[in-house]
């Protein structure tokens, strides 16, 4: 990892400031990790991108602190920490991230730090994680293989071959959600009421958000879906549908002529009349293989990032997701 060294460097000057600190700040750092402290002093938890935020702040609905550590602004899978992050995450009770095929530097970082680190939670342990490289549409797999192959000695973001975008189903954000409020309780366990009274209304309209998706696109009569990155895979799969990504799980790769060519054929074969792109991404692929086959492109949004604008104007996961659904349906039933 290109910031690994400097990390590392840093951390070793902080432990020593922080030891040298240790004495007047014991009292107030009891961390209320028991529950036990000036009474002022919330749980302070720190999580990675967009959903692992929005959950963990749904769970805990003011009675604690929360951070958002990357910008909503940039693409997490082209994320790394600087020192200061590394600071931050070293300052707080919990962090809170979905995987390590997600946010591949957690686990070097985390090792750096020694046992000067926060509660480390993994939002989607216990989920089966997907392979990464889909093989849904029959012969295009070896193609797939290759791109994959080709593109992997590049990405300095590798997800180890695991296709992390899990929180895209709300069915297995249920899990996630569940896994987050066990690891807050466990710190903060004088709340655990109120974690729990919040988890369970959240899951709720989870709950809610998979019934409306279920019966929406049960008889649609069209289930493909060309997409610029292999993020859905997850919400195709519960919901019966084909996902045929143009990339793979960075939505930064190029595919191959012979990949677009295989695409052009498939798209005509199956009537798809929509090319799906991401908001933090540039819709250039998508928009060159739509010219090809006379279709349009729509943004389906993988929700790694909502911008302070959309939060502002009272957009959420379930808002977003329900947005996705309305622009699938539509896609789907032509």
């Amino acid at each position: 990892m290109k910031h690994l060294k400097g990390i590392i460097l840093l951390l070793f000057a902080c432990i020593l400031v922080m030891a040298g600190c240790s004495n007047t700040t014991s009292k107030s750092e009891g961390k209320n990790k028991q529950g036990e402290s000036s009474g002022s002093k919330k749980l302070h938890i720190v999580t990675t991108f967009y959903p692992m935020y929005e959950f963990t702040k749904n769970i805990v609905n003011g009675e604690a602190q929360v951070d958002l550590l990357i910008p909503s602004t940039v693409e997490p899978h082209d994320w790394d920490p600087s020192p200061k992050d590394v600071a931050n995450m070293q300052q707080a009770d919990l962090f809170v991230y979905n995987s390590p095929s997600m946010e591949t530097w957690v686990p070097s970082v985390e090792k750096s730090m020694g046992d000067k680190h926060p509660q480390m939670v993994i939002a989607s342990e216990g989920i089966d994680l997907m392979e990464g490289t889909p093989h849904d549409h029959g012969d295009h797999g070896d193609e797939e293989d290759h791109d994959h192959e080709d593109h992997k000695g590049e990405e300095d973001h590798d997800h180890g071959g695991l296709d992390p975008h899990v929180w895209l189903s709300p069915v297995l954000v249920q899990k996630e959600v569940k896994n987050i409020t066990k690891a807050i309780i466990k710190q903060d366990p004088k709340n655990e009421e109120v974690y729990k009274k919040n988890s369970q209304k959240y899951i709720e309209q989870l709950q809610k958000l998979d019934q409306k998706y279920s019966k929406t696109l049960k008889d649609v009569p069209n289930k493909e879906l060309i997409t610029q990155h292999a993020a859905f895979g997850y919400l195709a799969k519960e919901y019966g549908l084909e996902q045929v990504p143009i990339a793979g799980l960075s939505p930064e790769q190029e595919p191959s002529p012979a990949k677009l060519a295989e695409l052009k054929k498939f798209a005509k074969q199956h009537d798809v009349n929509t090319i799906f792109f991401e908001e933090l991404a540039s819709p250039k692929v998508a928009e060159t293989l739509a010219e090809e086959i006379g279709a349009k492109t729509e943004i389906l949004h993988t929700l790694e990032g909502l911008s302070k604008e959309e939060q502002d104007k009272g957009m959420d996961y379930i808002k977003v997701m329900e947005e996705n659904l309305s622009i699938l349906k539509n896609a789907l039933q032509k």
